[in-house]
């Protein structure tokens, strides 16, 4: 009798779908993303990529900003109005803060400034895929963000407390602090905090970023040495180590 061998399980590949209107950057991007183990959906404007969005139910979809029929932030607009919590990652101009903090509040999981490296991509596209959460809105579309120990942030109208106390906090700062929280366990290095509170437009160094994390530390009345939110990496950046959760959820 020929015993036959069991067949090795293979995991689905995530389902990343990439819009945009140049097509060099489709060219680059595509057969990198699929060499480094993800099914690639290419889409060519935005009008095509929600046809593409809800024929193949992607993990994760990358889109450009600047495109014809309907940009990344329409296409981002459409898809919460429609309460589709796909995790979206939008690919920027350098410089453009304002449009950057703008599509975070709208939705977007993360963004990308171009030009960017592939590899990049591939680090943001696997973090955003580690955090999303399968039983509702991913913590990064949240209104509301709670941590252990009684830390609570209401994203939409810009306000924290600890416990029943509410935290006086610089408009950076708090941008520091819900930035930190929604990447939640991410090493996050400081020259990408400075990015996200700065643009490249200021000329700070990364020692700003690490007055405001003082700040936030202060206002916490958090030890460094024994953090129970923002951990600091030795030369690197610093982490959210408190657990994160979504205001109601379990």
């Amino acid at each position: 009798m020929q015993i036959k061998r069991p067949v090795a399980y293979q995991a689905a590949k995530p389902k990343v779908l990439v819009a945009d209107d140049e097509p060099e950057v489709l060219a680059a991007v595509v057969p990198f993303l699929r060499r480094s183990g993800f099914d690639v959906i290419p889409a060519a404007d935005g009008s095509l990529a929600l046809d593409e969005i809800a024929r193949h139910k992607p993990d994760v979809c990358v889109l450009d900003v600047l495109m014809p029929g309907a940009d990344g932030r329409e296409v981002l607009r459409r898809l919460r109005q429609d309460e589709n919590w796909v995790p979206v990652l939008l690919l920027t101009q350098v410089g453009e803060a304002v449009e950057r903090a703008m599509a975070l509040e709208e939705g977007a999981d993360d963004y990308l400034n171009k030009p960017f490296d592939p590899h990049e991509l591939v680090a943001r596209i696997r973090a955003v895929l580690r955090r999303v959460k399968n039983d509702g809105p991913p913590i990064a579309n949240a209104p509301e963000l709670v941590s252990n120990g009684g830390l609570k942030v209401d994203r939409v109208g810009r306000r924290a407390w600890l416990g029943h106390k509410e935290l006086v906090i610089t408009p950076k700062g708090f941008t520091l602090l819900e930035y930190l929280m929604v990447h939640q366990d991410e090493l996050i290095e400081r020259s990408r905090l400075l990015e996200v509170l700065w643009g490249f437009d200021d000329a700070v160094g990364t020692r700003a970023v690490d007055s405001r994390v003082a700040e936030l530390r202060r206002v916490l009345g958090e030890d460094a040495g024994d953090p129970q939110w923002i951990s600091t990496v030795q030369g690197r950046g610093y982490r959210f180590v408190g657990d994160v959760r979504a205001a109601g959820s379990r």
